[in-house]
């Protein structure tokens, strides 16, 4: 089976996902296991991958839709410029989500790529190129992984009986200390890198997700894929997600509505 060639995708979104793959390849895999790190301001890591990455990403992305580029390896100044001015759209870029692992070869890591129109995602790609498992979306046409469309993947599991992807990091301490004396899903899963958590809750893998806050980058394509697989999602703190800061977002997510609607209700009666 060709896993490479995605079907029922625009010739935009092939561009996009030929583009990510190919950077993915030169740039990022020859590196793997092979470069040193860095921590930058906030202490998060940076390599010479991520930069290698997010220059080539840069050129690719330009060539296919000629609109800013907002990229995790920026500063926050030129970051908030870019969205400030981001009338024509935008690109936002995490050219290697879960960087602390792929420094340590952790087999969790992906790059990043969506298009933003209105400050609202309209096309996403996540690729993680250790698995070769790429996950895709365009608003109002579905989701793919590999190109297949990710559908009818409800989960129909109680909350009591559900896979969680729960980053206790930035939960409110009372939510924190419910959910290790009284968690109300069955077991527990994070392995740091945001995008794939979006898109391992859009297949199936999760049933429930939470994170206390995510940036622009973590969540711009994630968040695209998983709700054109059917899946939903909102804030701690919002029904709607796109009220949530956009720099710093909470995110509750589900695989049908049932479930979702239990999971929710579950974290605000206990924050």
């Amino acid at each position: 089976m060709n896993r490479t060639a995605p079907r029922g995708m625009s010739a935009v979104l092939k561009a996009v996902v030929a583009a990510v793959k190919l950077v993915a390849s030169e740039e990022i895999m020859p590196r793997y296991l092979k470069v040193s790190h860095q921590h930058k301001s906030d202490g998060s890591l940076c390599t010479e991958a991520d930069v290698a990455a997010q220059t080539a990403l840069i050129k690719k992305l330009q060539a296919i839709v000629n609109v800013p580029v907002l990229g995790e390896e920026m500063s926050e100044a030129e970051q908030h410029a870019l969205w400030e001015n981001s009338h024509e759209g935008l690109w936002c870029i995490d050219p290697i989500d879960g960087t602390s692992n792929f420094t340590r070869g952790l087999p969790y890591f992906a790059v990043s790529v969506a298009l933003l129109r209105e400050n609202k995602s309209v096309m996403g790609v996540v690729y993680n190129p250790v698995s070769d498992e790429l996950f895709a979306a365009e608003a109002g046409k579905g989701a793919f992984m590999n190109g297949e469309k990710l559908v009818g993947l409800a989960s129909s599991l109680p909350l009591a009986q559900a896979l969680a992807c729960v980053d206790l990091k930035r939960l409110p301490l009372k939510l924190l200390k419910q959910l290790a004396s009284s968690p109300p899903y069955a077991s527990q899963r994070n392995f740091g890198a945001s995008a794939l958590d979006w898109c391992y809750t859009a297949a199936g893998r999760y049933d429930v997700y939470l994170h206390g806050g995510q940036k622009l980058w973590d969540y711009a394509a994630g968040v695209l894929i998983l709700r054109e697989s059917g899946a939903l999602a909102c804030c701690i703190e919002h029904d709607d997600f796109a009220q949530g800061d956009i720099w710093q977002r909470s995110v509750i997510a589900g695989r049908d509505a049932a479930l979702f609607e239990e999971w929710k209700n579950w974290i605000r009666d206990n924050q």
